[in-house]
């Protein structure tokens, strides 16, 4: 069961995202500033942080960067009344995961807390699973790997890192710019063509999968979409 730590300096606030995230079978335990948080972390394991970000004492911000100069990457979802781009800017700046401007609609905030729990599974086991059962696709960073029912392919590092990153955001777009940093790094002298080369031997690789598909979007980049039940 996942523990979700709520930091913010209104009662009330609190014991509302108490409410809606135990009605969904998370543990939550509650903080009424970053100080009080930090606290709590080093009393206990916490998956995510649910933060708001003007409070007394350490606010949203300065207890994001605390988290993030002592190489913390706890999931951070930040809910806040200040809704000016300059805002949501600094708080991404700081290192959060996520930025709702409050009121939110609880929906949502449950999906985009799914979201982020996905990514730090993903990111803590380095491998992605596909499906379930004996069928299941299973996808592992350590070894390079790709495994379905008996088989596996071992993949060259580049071609492995580029399809881990698309499944890892399933729907979301990337461009070809921010696969090469990614992938590359921003200093590369490769040009982006390398990752229209890389994406068609990707395709070409698992054209009889169908479990997952690569989609280019005409002008923009690149998409993983599942078709195994998980997120499109």
């Amino acid at each position: 069961m996942f523990h979700i730590l709520v930091v913010d300096d209104d009662k009330n606030t609190r014991l509302l995202m108490r409410a809606i995230l135990e009605a969904e079978h998370y543990t939550v335990s509650l903080a009424s500033n970053g100080l009080e948080a930090l606290a709590m972390l080093e009393a206990q394991h916490i998956d995510l942080v649910l933060l708001d970000v003007m409070m007394p004492r350490m606010d949203g911000y300065e207890f994001t960067r605390e988290l993030r100069a002592a190489r913390n990457d706890l999931p951070i979802l930040m809910v806040s009344a200040k809704q000016m781009p300059a805002d949501i800017k600094q708080g991404f700046i700081a290192g959060t995961d996520d930025f709702m401007v409050k009121p939110v609609d609880e929906e949502e905030l449950l999906l985009r807390i799914r979201a982020l729990l996905r990514r730090a599974r993903i990111v803590s086991e380095r491998r992605i699973v596909l499906g379930s059962g004996a069928d299941s696709i299973v996808l592992d960073w350590d070894s390079l790997s790709v495994s379905r029912a008996g088989e596996t392919q071992e993949l060259p590092q580049k071609e492995f890192q580029l399809l881990y990153k698309l499944l890892s955001y399933p729907g979301r777009i990337f461009t070809r710019i921010e696969l090469m940093d990614e992938i590359w790094g921003a200093d590369s002298d490769t040009g982006w063509e390398t990752v229209t080369v890389h994406i068609g031997r990707l395709r070409k690789r698992f054209e009889g999968w169908p479990e997952f598909e690569i989609v280019s979007v005409r002008g923009l980049g690149y998409k993983a979409i599942r078709h195994d039940g998980g997120a499109k």
